[in-house]
């Protein structure tokens, strides 16, 4: 097996009059988070991840805030794409760890659903999906409850030698 890691990094601000998405979820919030899609920082983290495992670029030069096809777009779109993207290359997604950095809304009981989301969206078992939430103490703009941010590391393999642990074609 061939493994490549892939790093995304993403953050939103706080805004008024939208839906709060985290991890293709919608969550109960007073706030949304402003963005061209639907600004969801957990999914956008991830796509990036996985593009960059592939050597794919960035959800910016894939998925372009100045095209009005993803306007408001549901994220999840972006990641099934990321990982069609990293298939045809010939790799699958193994597993994923995320970090949401957020002070409020509070993610512990959301955090089973999301990883269940994400699981379906890599086409994974939900074990190969970590996610955690933490605050910033008080810190920056997370700290001062402007916006949300999420960190998520990707871990991609390719079989080289040519069938995956089940004897199926990788590809």
């Amino acid at each position: 097996m061939m493994y490549r890691i892939g790093l995304g990094y993403d953050s939103h601000p706080f805004v008024h009059e939208r839906t709060l998405k985290l991890g293709g979820l919608e969550i109960p919030f007073a706030l949304g988070l402003g963005g061209h899609s639907d600004a969801d920082v957990v999914l956008h983290a991830l796509t990036d991840a996985i593009l960059g495992a592939v050597g794919q670029g960035d959800i910016g030069e894939q998925f372009p805030d100045s095209d009005p096809a993803y306007h408001n777009a549901d994220s999840g779109q972006f990641v099934r794409q990321a990982v069609a993207m990293a298939a045809q290359r010939g790799y699958r997604v193994a597993n994923c760890d995320v970090t949401v950095l957020a002070e409020k809304p509070s993610l512990r009981e959301h955090k089973p659903p999301i990883r269940a989301k994400i699981a379906e969206l890599l086409g994974v078992k939900p074990d190969a999906v970590s996610i955690k939430a933490k605050t910033n103490e008080g810190m920056g703009f997370v700290g001062r409850s402007e916006g949300i941010a999420a960190i998520a590391v990707v871990m991609v393999a390719v079989d080289t030698t040519g069938g995956n642990e089940d004897g199926h074609q990788v590809i």
